[in-house]
């Protein structure tokens, strides 16, 4: 086998380490001229909120047309968006509150939209992200709202009957679940498994196929129930790998997911609704008025105009006995004419109409 130039290898990294300068004095141009926009901003509206996140998708999606090189694509959206939220960092700390703790799902969520440079508040309850962003705690909150095989979040759907905040964004994310073991114990050895209901429930053919004998144990979170099984002697855990990391533990099974493209939905709770992309959704909280054909008046509207309702989920409003509220999706923003039309007619056909938000469509995202 030929052996490499040495003289070549050591040209090649020396171009290397220059071009590694040019690249670091860029970043550093980049962070002052950030900075800039913050002072000026600042100036102009000390309380605004500085993040632009449709200024943010046109500049990543502007950067990811525009790369021909060798680059991979793939990495070009994840290494500018943390060059974004670092420099975003220097105009104003983004205060992000997410259902914690560290290392869960809606920790990853929270990180793969507002990027690593972002404060990052872990909340024990769903009920708490509201009310972080809603006594100015934090500028955003994210929370899950929907799973492909467990269905509907209904603490979150719960928290909006009666919450001022706006849907401004949606995550969406692969969920692959791990066993995870303490060193040196089998799958013959696990008693108890430890994860959050969801979890559970995700895997629970697979827990049925190989670990029949062990007893399911809910923990309030993925994170907790690695600290469980850290703990136990005859414990294991379903969690993301990343937990394994924090609590040293043996990542025994990957991807033991019932559902193998399973994924989870996570809502980006903020002040006010994104502007207009060109695609979009819309989520309605609409309390039907009593009598017959009550729903059907709610989706006519929609219907005749050919909006595409993709999502209608029920949930008691728990103020009398038998009250129900829907949560609709329907595809296009508010501010668009032909849905803006519907708004108004939906408005004469409901006891109440309240608009959860308008934002842009999310496509899977890729765990980093």
């Amino acid at each position: 086998m030929n052996q490499p130039d040495p003289q070549t290898l050591a040209d090649l990294r020396r171009a290397i380490d220059a071009v590694d300068d040019e690249v670091l004095a860029l970043l550093n141009r980049r962070a002052g001229l950030a900075a800039e926009v913050g002072r000026l901003k600042s100036e102009a509206s000390p309380e605004a909120l500085f993040h632009a996140p449709k200024r943010e998708r046109e500049v990543l999606a502007r950067l990811e047309a525009e790369n021909t090189g060798p680059f991979p694509a793939t990495a070009v959206r994840t290494i500018f968006q943390e060059i974004m939220s670092a420099c975003l960092s220097l105009e104003k700390p983004l205060r992000v509150a997410y259902l914690g703790p560290e290392g869960t799902f809606t920790h990853l969520a929270a990180r793969q939209q507002f990027g690593g440079s972002c404060q990052a508040l872990p909340q024990g309850t769903i009920q708490a992200v509201f009310q972080a962003v809603e006594r100015a705690r934090a500028d955003y909150g994210v929370v899950p709202v929907e799973n492909a095989t467990e269905g509907a979040v209904d603490s979150t759907l719960d928290a909006f009957l009666d919450s001022p905040l706006r849907i401004c964004a949606e995550i969406l994310l692969p969920v692959d679940q791990a066993l995870l073991l303490r060193p040196g114990l089998d799958l013959g050895g696990v008693r108890r498994v430890y994860s959050h209901p969801q979890a559970l429930g995700q895997c629970r053919r697979w827990l049925e196929a190989h670990l029949a004998q062990a007893d399911r144990i809910e923990a309030p979170s993925t994170t907790e129930a690695a600290r469980l099984a850290r703990e136990d002697g005859e414990g294991a855990a379903v969690a993301p790998e990343l937990a394994a990391e924090l609590f040293g533990l043996r990542v025994a099974e990957t991807k033991i997911q019932d559902l193998a493209a399973n994924a989870t939905r996570f809502l980006v709770l903020g002040p006010r609704s994104a502007e207009p992309t060109g695609r979009d959704r819309t989520t309605l909280l609409a309390m039907a008025q009593d009598g017959p054909g009550a729903l059907l008046r709610l989706l006519e509207p929609l219907a005749r105009r050919g909006l595409s309702l993709s999502r209608i989920q029920s949930r008691p409003t728990r103020r009398k006995l038998w009250e129900y509220a829907f949560f609709l999706d329907v595809e296009g923003h508010a501010d668009e004419p032909l849905l803006a039309e519907a708004l108004l007619e939906l408005q004469s056909a409901c006891a109440s109409l309240k608009l959860l938000g308008s934002y842009p469509q999310a496509v899977m995202e890729v765990l980093r």
